[in-house]
């Protein structure tokens, strides 16, 4: 999607956002960095190299972030103080009493490359975690080694980059954030940018995916006599339907995937459903996004748990999976078929 490896910096400013759960506020800058060209390909590392991912998002026209930097875009000379709004903003959605406090570097980008257009870019982000480095002093009687904390540029904590592009959408947005899925997590991607998802072919790739697990988990068993094995079955062949196809369409993903009629009846009947509780729309046919495919197979568990004693894990044949009651112990049990043993 996205070529960064001409991309220029052209301004960049920092500001300190406390903790407002300490009631710290804000520490401002009016005037932007001068850096030298060494420092400035350092935070370019530091602010692009964490940004691999191919899911994309746009901000919300009806929130405050996408005023600001709509307004940067319109005119540059805005830069500083509409920085100042943003940082000043953040803070005030930094409600959760676990966000950290931090530096926040907001940087324009230009000559960064989309889909072969050349287009300029607006990065915002905030340093949490600070890492302990040894500074090594020479002297003429050998050498002194002294502690010092400082931000590791190999880890940046959270960042967005806004491309001007699709502005009619909401800007094209791609993220990170290093901090998990709690709740202290989810402010930078809901309650600061507002982000929502673009409805592109990783979009209905993912969406697909996770519905398919739902269904199998969580809809399956209270219909159907549905094993585990089964449930790991459905799943390494929804897997495997996405990894080796390159469209998708709903009639040869349940003939290939779900045989069953009363099961394929059942399954299109919860897309529906689906739909309507997730607020998703599912698109019968679409191009598969393999990096989509790849980030999701991580979640399809095809793993048995039995007990605390025994994990099966499930790649395939579900027919040489056979489960039974051993009346004499009062215990399940399964069967498992092979031909050799590695």
């Amino acid at each position: 999607m996205f070529n960064l490896q001409d991309i220029q910096i052209d301004n960049v400013i920092t500001h300190y956002i406390g903790s407002k759960a300490e009631d710290e506020g804000t520490r401002t800058s009016d005037s932007e960095l001068e850096a030298d060209d060494n420092t400035l390909d350092v935070l370019k590392q530091y602010f692009l190299n964490p940004f691999k991912s191919e899911e994309y998002f746009h901000l919300d026209k009806d929130e405050t972030m996408y005023s600001h930097i709509n307004e940067i875009f319109k005119d540059k000379e805005k830069f500083v103080e509409k920085s100042v709004s943003i940082s000043n903003y953040l803070y005030q959605e930094s409600e959760h009493p676990k966000i950290k406090a931090g530096e926040l570097y907001i940087v324009y980008f230009s000559n960064g490359i989309i889909d072969g257009e050349v287009v300029d870019a607006i990065g915002i982000f905030k340093s949490e975690s600070k890492d302990t480095f040894l500074r090594v002093k020479s002297f003429s009687g050998g050498f002194d080694i002294v502690p010092e904390t400082g931000v590791n540029v190999n880890k940046l904590d959270k960042g967005c980059l806004i491309f001007n592009t699709e502005a009619d959408q909401g800007y094209l947005v791609s993220i990170v954030d290093s901090s998990g899925k709690g709740a202290d997590a989810q402010y930078w991607r809901n309650s600061f940018l507002h982000l929502k998802p673009r409805r592109d072919d990783y979009y209905k790739t993912r969406s697909y995916l996770d519905m398919c697990k739902s269904f199998v988990v969580e809809q399956a068993p209270k219909e159907f006599e549905v094993t585990k094995a089964d449930q790991a079955d459905f799943l390494n062949k929804s897997a495997n339907f996405f990894k080796s196809n390159q469209e998708f369409d709903l009639q040869s993903f349940t003939q290939e995937v779900i045989p069953q009629p009363e099961i394929a009846e059942s399954f299109k009947e919860y897309k529906k459903q689906y739909e309507t509780e997730k607020d998703v729309k599912l698109e019968e046919e679409f191009s598969i996004s393999l990096p989509a495919v790849k980030k999701q197979a991580k979640i399809f568990k095809n793993v048995i748990k039995l007990d605390k004693n025994f994990h099966i894990y499930v790649h395939g044949n579900r027919e040489f999976i056979v489960k039974g009651f051993d009346e004499a112990t009062g215990m399940h049990y399964y069967q498992l078929y092979f031909k050799e043993e590695e």
